[in-house]
């Protein structure tokens, strides 16, 4: 058997051949399939020649079927259901039963401003899921690719191209300090800013535009301390005269946990977007929409 003669078994005759198998008539097969009797006709006998046999023969109790026939219909019918499961199959995801687990890359100020958030929301309706978090790093792209993460959330710009994206909210910049710092009773100055002294946070692609910043503006900071990220910063601005220029949110958030004073950042520095971004691969599949739509509910505004 060839590919062609393969190619001639196509969806059409194998219902034709179930048809007339299961009724015993052509004028049967023909209502049941919505089809004219020489329709009918025509494909049963592109069935006969295809298995040179004649596969129904007319008595006086109907078409009866050959051995040939009867030995194939068990098959056809087999056939028949796995190409209906295929063509009604569709992809689910049942939130409230699974216990899948979900792996999103992040930076640590999401873990503080993001991650309390979408855990709440999530393990409200998907209280057996697992979520794992893991950095933003170089390896992201190649890791949303193959489906090691399913999700990055933040400002990632390495991520524009290439990756479907959704902006979730904007950002702009804000300076915290202690309270009651004796520069800033009246607000921030430029001129403050400039003579105090720095807490500079070099983890992130956010601190990259704020350096961008400076430069446009000509400006020096005296950066009188470097950290790799977030932690044990209020209690380090609680306890000195030192200034941070952060990101709205993680700012406000810090200030909160800290009691530490928000002013508006002296100088402008552009803005960002935090997205979520994801693979063309994972565009369609159920449960990624799930994390997704989670997200956007979450965080749109």
């Amino acid at each position: 058997m060839n590919q062609n003669d393969i190619d001639l078994l196509d969806l059409r005759l194998l219902r034709l051949f179930e048809a007339v198998h299961t009724s015993g008539s052509i004028t049967k097969a023909a209502d049941a399939l919505e089809l004219s009797q020489p329709t009918v006709s025509i494909g049963l006998a592109k069935l006969r020649r295809h298995f040179g046999d004649p596969l129904f023969v007319r008595t006086s109790d109907g078409m009866l079927a050959t051995p040939l026939a009867d030995s194939l219909i068990g098959s056809v019918r087999d056939a028949l259901q796995a190409l209906r499961q295929v063509s009604e199959w569709r992809s689910a995801f049942d939130a409230a039963s699974s216990s899948r687990s979900f792996v999103i890359a992040m930076t640590d100020a999401s873990h503080i401003t993001l991650l309390p958030k979408l855990l709440s929301a999530a393990w409200d309706v998907a209280p057996g899921i697992r979520i794992d978090v893991t950095r933003i790093d170089e390896t992201l792209p190649s890791a949303l690719q193959s489906g090691d993460v399913d999700l990055a959330l933040g400002f990632v710009p390495s991520l524009e191209n290439g990756f479907y994206q959704q902006q979730l909210y904007e950002q702009d910049w804000i300076c915290l300090t202690r309270q009651g710092h004796d520069q800033t009773t009246h607000g921030l100055s430029l001129r403050t800013y400039q003579a105090a002294g720095h807490i500079g946070v070099v983890y992130g692609t956010g601190h990259l535009l704020l350096e961008k910043a400076l430069a446009a503006h000509r400006m020096e900071r005296r950066v009188a301390l470097r950290l790799p990220g977030f932690l044990g910063l209020p209690s380090i601005l609680a306890n000195s005269d030192l200034i941070a220029t952060l990101p709205r949110q993680i700012g406000t958030t810090l200030a909160t946990l800290g009691d530490l004073a928000v002013h508006e950042c002296p100088f402008a520095i552009e803005g960002f977007f935090v997205k979520q971004h994801w693979h063309a691969r994972y565009h369609k599949d159920p449960a990624s929409r799930w994390l997704r739509n989670l997200c956007a509910q979450s965080f749109v505004r």
